[in-house]
Parts: C-alpha cells; structure tokens; sequence
C-alpha cells in the first residue's frame, strides 16, 4: 500500500497542529494552577518594595576605576566609527 504524498504532508501538519494545541493547553493549565497555589500580593505593598527615590544611587553604580571604563568605552565608540579616539569627547556617562 503506497500512501500519496499530500496525504502524508496533511497528517504531519495535523499531528504537529494538535501537538501546539496540546502544548498551548497545558500552558493555560499550568498558569492557571500557580496562579492558584501562590499567594498575591496586594498592589501597596508591591509598590513600596519596587519603588526607590529618584536621588538614590545604587552601591551598584559606584566605579571604582572609572578612567578605565571611559578610555574602554571611547575605544569602543572609535572602533565602531572607524575614527580616531581624538576626535570625539565623551562628556558623561549614564546608565541606561
């Protein structure tokens, strides 16, 4: 018995189409089954943890060797350019 070639192309998408049905179920499952098992939080409380004065600078930012991060960062910007270091002048340096 020889199977025809778009009876074998239809049943491989189908078999594919309902395997990605079968994934995007249990993904609605499981979401659905976390949301249930873990406790929210309320909104005040989310908030205060996440919010920081607008002033603050983390200990984080702090740059110990900070010459070094510049002339790495010039170096960058030249190669990238295809220029000279010289002929451009970074005048601050911002996280983003």
């Amino acid at each position: 018995m020889e199977l025809s070639n778009t009876f074998v192309c239809v049943m491989g998408m189908g078999i594919v189409f309902i395997g990605l049905i079968c994934l995007v179920l249990l993904c609605v499952l499981m979401s659905k089954i976390v949301a249930l098992t873990t406790p929210a939080k309320p909104f005040e409380e989310s908030a205060k943890v996440s919010a920081a004065p607008i002033g603050a600078v983390p200990a984080a930012a702090v740059i110990p060797n900070r010459a070094e991060l510049v002339a790495a960062i010039s170096a960058a910007i030249a190669e990238d350019l295809g220029d000279s270091i010289d002929s451009f002048r970074i005048n601050a340096i911002k996280r983003v």
